[in-house]
């Protein structure tokens, strides 16, 4: 096994894996503020495969997202035929809400992807990997980004893909959901 399947091992089970070590980044991360910018990523086999490289213009970014509040206020007031419905429904992942928060602190900056790192009852944490446009359109391969702006907040990274189920639901079936339900209910009328 090269280095990176066995640093995939490891977080698989961190907790059993790395012990100690694991409890206090936890501690430390729920301390810190929601965005923070870090020099390299904690999973580096996770970055790499999603098209982070150790050059200038490639940056990585830490959010850490609340879990919950996805309820419904129950008003009492009234009877309402809905007034038992208490589960929100909500269209977005976690992990694309940590992406768009991203998007908005450093707007100078591309999402060119984005992956968890950790869980607890209180939090998720991402890691958000950013591109500096200008700089790595210049790089073999990265030239579409000097045309890209706002991928995060039009669902086009593999978090905002998945949400919109683009990635799962390919084929017969799946003629609604391009290219967004919004526009296939527009094209009935």
């Amino acid at each position: 096994m090269g280095m990176y399947k066995y640093l995939a091992e490891i977080y698989k089970n961190p907790i059993q894996n790395l012990g100690e070590l694991w409890k206090q980044r936890l501690v430390q991360w729920r301390k810190e503020p929601s965005i923070v910018r870090i020099d390299k990523p904690t999973r580096l086999d996770r970055a790499r495969s999603l098209g982070y490289k150790a050059k200038q213009g490639y940056i990585v970014v830490r959010v850490k997202v609340l879990r919950g509040g996805r309820m419904r206020p129950r008003f009492h007031a009234g009877r309402k035929p809905k007034s038992r419905r208490r589960k929100k429904i909500v269209g977005k992942s976690y992990q694309w809400i940590a992406e768009e928060r991203v998007a908005s602190k450093y707007p100078n900056c591309e999402v060119l992807n984005s992956y968890q790192i950790a869980v607890d009852g209180n939090y998720y944490w991402f890691e958000v990997l950013l591109v500096d446009r200008v700089q790595v359109s210049k790089y073999k391969g990265m030239e579409w980004l000097a045309s890209t702006r706002g991928r995060a907040f039009r669902g086009l990274t593999s978090a905002g893909k998945r949400s919109r189920g683009i990635l799962t639901h390919k084929g017969k079936g799946a003629e609604k959901l391009r290219p967004s339900l919004r526009a296939n209910k527009r094209r009935a009328k």
